[in-house]
């Protein structure tokens, strides 16, 4: 029998189909904000967008950090620390994809702690994964007056609806998890016209990402009804609309299609339901060989799902359903829609050869998801494997 505990995260709202800039100064009103601070990256901070945040905050506009690059490194992380600090920031506003909300929970943890510099981090990491979670570090001690952060995201990479962070350590070469209950937004701001400026391929493929997020989950044996919910619905509307997306980019309805398909894909992972080695091998092939982040899912998804079909066939089998392929194998139907979208499909696509294999199989057993994978992988011969079938 099925048990667990389903937890209710520290997000108080969602604001969908909304302007972001209006939204944004409605919520700092509603909060009480007078020194709103923006994290962002260099692509965003030359769009419409970000000069469409800063007009609308108007005089509770207290400055901007755009140098937020891909996998969060720690210097960024630094960097953007202090100058909110500087600033005197009550709110921090994120916004951008993955890497710029990453980078802007576990800053929210550098100003609590006062962490200066890069090395101070390395005291509020994640713990050592235990049944497969990193429990969250138990030095971040966040003070009475915490400053939290809202979330604009501008691609479907989810990162703004879990408690957790993934930022890179320029040091050894790999990506590393911080995570606290008040690291997650208070208020996420869902602006179908937040997306206009992002390249095609990032759209499609952290909406691949958030794919990849639902199958996990829905191929978990510790699945429950919460996740068949939200994770078939998630695959339906994902199914749907990043196709439609790739052929009707100016279609606003698309769009915030795929944001609800993102937010369902993600919904479940206060269930205690994780993900598994398709998550597990990204995050090292991005921390350690600079794939981008949703190209990991793009490559790696089709070959875990066929490596896991032995244990978990009939999980699987609602996958292809939900896609609309009844009757075929989720692996192939996931392999195809990929294809269908233009997206990498192979290691060699993007230029990781086998002699790049043992590190990354010697990583990823060090990652919290390898450990919840369905079909166990007691080692780094199995990660090789499954690597094989992605080559």
């Amino acid at each position: 029998m099925l048990n667990g505990i389903h937890g209710h995260q520290d997000i108080e709202r969602v604001v969908y189909g909304r302007p972001a800039g209006t939204a944004l100064r409605a919520e700092a009103e509603r909060l009480g904000a007078r020194r709103v601070f923006v994290m962002t990256s260099k692509s965003v901070a030359q769009s419409a967008l970000l000069a469409e945040v800063i007009r609308e905050l108007g005089d509770r506009y207290a400055g901007v950090y755009a140098g937020i690059t891909a996998h969060s490194p720690r210097p960024c992380v630094i960097e953007g620390a202090r100058l909110a600090r500087e600033a005197k920031a009550d709110l921090v506003v994120a916004v951008g994809g993955g890497s710029a909300i990453d980078a802007t929970k576990v800053m929210l943890i550098a100003l609590w702690q006062n962490a200066t510099r890069t090395e101070d981090l390395d005291l509020y990491r994640s713990g050592k994964p235990k049944e497969g979670a990193a429990p969250p570090s138990e030095a971040i001690r966040p003070p009475p007056d915490a400053v939290r952060m809202i979330a604009v995201p501008t691609t479907l990479s989810a990162a703004e609806f879990n408690a957790f962070a993934g930022i890179s350590d320029p040091r050894h070469g790999i990506k590393e998890s911080f995570g606290h209950r008040l690291i997650v937004p208070q208020v996420i701001v869902l602006d179908p016209a937040a997306t206009l400026a992002t390249p095609m391929d990032l759209m499609l493929s952290t909406g691949l990402k958030a794919v990849d997020h639902a199958v996990e989950r829905l191929c978990s044996h510790q699945a429950h009804p919460f996740v068949l919910g939200t994770a078939t619905e998630a695959l339906r509307l994902l199914a749907r609309a990043l196709p439609a997306h790739r052929s009707r980019p100016d279609d606003m309805p698309t769009r915030l299609d795929l944001q609800f398909g993102m937010w369902l894909s993600i919904g479940a992972g206060t269930s205690g339901v994780g993900t598994g080695a398709s998550h597990g091998i990204g995050h090292v092939l991005g921390a350690a060989c600079h794939v981008p982040h949703g190209h990991t899912s793009c490559i790696m998804l089709p070959a875990v799902m066929r490596w896991n079909e032995p244990v978990n066939a009939a999980k699987q089998a609602k996958v292809a359903a939900a896609m609309g392929q009844p009757g075929k194998k989720a692996g192939d139907v996931l392999d195809a829609f990929i294809r269908g979208l233009g997206m990498p499909r192979s290691l060699g696509e993007v230029k990781i050869g086998h002699e790049h294999f043992d590190r990354i199989a010697t990583q990823a057993m060090g990652t919290p998801w390898v450990p919840r994978n369905p079909r166990p992988i007691p080692t780094p011969a199995e990660v090789k494997q499954i690597l094989e079938l992605a080559a």
